[in-house]
């Protein structure tokens, strides 16, 4: 029993998030391992530009009581290069690579967040540039590769002042380029990302991926300086986590598109409430950094957060939080009489 994403068949529900896992070094590290117990569903690759881009100053990364700022500044080979030298070595990883076994059985599980094997990883190609065209020109390059599945679009909305509007164009211009599936990664940092989802569906997104980091800033104790090389960097981790839950609930009352929930989740109870709000899917980031069989925690206390409510399967979760039942308005008008 395989869980289906925007027309891809995925073992099961959890994936990683952009940035977060460099599945080639992972191959280096722990060899046939890495492929005889893969931990995600599908593979999402680092964002890839059209030209090379060496990333900002160091220092990049600094964790905070909440999460993690990072200003790595999207390091990469460029397009040419990753279609010449890692697309065929992720493509080799992910053909032989198994999705974790013992998931297709009675109760949480058969709800196809557990895995089995048979199902391969398919490869999303994460692709950012500074205008529609540019982003049109890597969807192109990846529409003529069938070793890639699908295409996260790194909407970054540069244009603040209409941000449904940019969004929009980058989607409408991709679209043109390729029938492959096509989903768009938001920003919570827009007026109305609800607005925003809706023109992306529009223009022909697939799916969303919910959400991007929201900026951040960490100063130095004793100078009062910015600590990272380029002052400011994207805030993610548990922080981010209400901002995601919120951005998930808004966009699936909006669109009812499929969504890739991310942000902030640190364990499976975090992801069944992404599941809640209406993901179909959960990626893991930050928690990655800290603790490398997150995946594999994760997935077992989704399981086991699913049938402490009685959850037979994971469709039972999907968007409960929208079902009219007591909600937390309820709770909060009962406590404001007290």
């Amino acid at each position: 029993m395989s869980v289906s994403f925007c027309g891809l068949e995925l073992a099961h529900r959890v994936i990683n998030g952009s940035g977060t896992f460099d599945a080639i070094a992972a191959r280096r590290a722990f060899g046939a391992a890495l492929q005889e117990d893969f931990p995600f569903a599908a593979y999402v690759s680092k964002t890839i530009t059209l030209q090379p881009r060496a990333g900002n100053a160091p220092p990049r990364l600094w964790e905070t009581a909440g999460g993690l700022i990072n200003s790595i500044g999207l390091p990469n080979k460029g397009l040419d290069a990753y279609m010449a030298e890692d697309l065929p070595q992720l493509t080799g990883l992910m053909a032989r690579a198994h999705p974790p076994e013992g998931a297709h059985q009675s109760g949480p599980a058969a709800g196809g967040l557990g895995a089995a094997r048979g199902f391969p990883v398919p490869v999303i190609t994460n692709v950012m540039g500074s205008t529609a065209a540019e982003f049109a020109a890597l969807v192109q390059a990846c529409a003529k590769r069938p070793e890639i599945a699908a295409i996260e679009l790194n909407v970054s909305c540069p244009n603040v002042e209409a941000p449904a509007e940019s969004a929009a164009q980058i989607v409408a211009a991709s679209r043109l380029a390729t029938r492959k599936p096509l989903w768009a990664k938001l920003s919570p940092a827009v007026p109305d990302i609800a607005e925003v989802a809706r023109a992306a569906q529009a223009a022909g997104a697939d799916g969303l991926s919910l959400v991007n980091t929201i900026r951040g800033l960490k100063l130095d104790a004793r100078t009062l300086r910015p600590v990272l090389g380029p002052g400011q960097g994207g805030l993610s981790g548990p922080a981010l986590k209400p901002i995601a839950l919120a951005a998930v609930a808004n966009c699936y009352r909006a669109t009812q598109l499929p969504i890739v929930g991310m942000g902030g989740v640190q364990s499976g109870l975090d992801a069944l409430e992404l599941i809640a709000a209406g993901a179909r899917h959960v990626a893991l980031g930050t928690v990655l950094f800290a603790d490398p069989d997150a995946p594999a925690r994760v997935r077992a206390e989704l399981h086991a957060a699913a049938a402490e409510r009685g959850w037979r399967t994971y469709e039972d979760a999907y968007a409960v939080a929208h079902e009219e039942a007591l909600s937390v308005g309820t709770t909060l008008d009962h406590r404001s009489s007290l």
